[in-house]
């Protein structure tokens, strides 16, 4: 475990259980952060934290369900409590339901309305049971979870994740007279378990090879891109960035701002 940008500082991740918040404990850890690790499944939580302090780092686990309220509050005040505050909230949870796209149904609006509470209510719900506990620490940060789909006709999951990228926003400019930073980030296609189980390998396959001819640069997307990204928006090298969504997509997305 070596030591770097975030040593003394606390960070904690929702649906750090497994993927790319599993991904981002072990990167954060790295620099020397103590990670709280937050999953809807408790013992998939513990598994990375047990993971974090086996390689030396300082960790603890908290089953969390961010679509409920009470245990939002009740875990970021156990964080909070075991560490002595908190740094930096990456708001990695969401759902797409295992499809690209949720019916545009009447029948469904229940399965849209599941997709906001997690992805978008859930990320405030946190930000706000967050906030007490980074208000007056120095270089508190924020960071949500988005997606490129955001900006493509990819139902609930999209339009979820753009809500997101206003809330994001919005979050900016509340939050900052705390002088917490709130920035988002809007990967592709990576290689997390998630993105690969909700697809078959044939259609993973081939979606993988358009994606990578759409984008300026042509290889596949990792989770450690975005981890590169999630660390430099966590840190004082970003301390002047705030209610910025950052696509990390090798440039598929093609957007003028």
């Amino acid at each position: 475990m070596t030591s770097g940008r975030f040593d003394g500082r606390v960070v904690l991740i929702t649906g750090g259980g497994a993927g790319i918040g599993r991904h981002y404990a072990h990167r954060f850890a790295a620099e020397g952060a103590a990670i709280a690790v937050t999953d809807l499944d408790g013992a998939a939580a513990k598994r990375v934290a047990d993971e974090v302090t086996a390689a030396g780092g300082q960790a603890s686990f908290h089953a969390m369900d961010v679509a409920d309220r009470d245990a939002v509050a009740l875990a970021v005040t156990a964080a909070a409590q075991t560490w002595d505050g908190i740094d930096v909230l990456v708001n990695n949870a969401g759902i797409h339901l295992g499809e690209a796209q949720v019916p545009y149904t009447l029948e469904s609006l229940g399965r849209w309305r599941a997709v906001f509470e997690v992805n978008v209510l859930g990320a405030l719900a946190c930000a706000l049971a967050c906030r007490p506990f980074m208000q007056g620490r120095e270089n508190a940060s924020i960071i949500n979870h988005s997606t490129m789909a955001a900006y493509g006709p990819t139902g609930a999951y999209g339009a979820s994740k753009l809500a997101l990228n206003s809330l994001t926003l919005s979050l900016s400019t509340e939050f900052g007279a705390d002088g917490i930073r709130v920035n988002g980030i809007a990967p592709g296609l990576v290689d997390s378990e998630s993105a690969m189980a909700w697809m078959g390998e044939a259609e993973r396959a081939g979606l993988q090879v358009s994606l990578v001819a759409a984008q300026a640069i042509r290889r596949p997307g990792q989770m450690a891109d975005l981890a590169d990204v999630a660390l430099f928006l966590a840190s004082p090298q970003a301390s002047f960035v705030t209610g910025q969504t950052i696509l990390v997509d090798g440039g598929a997305t093609k957007r003028p701002a």
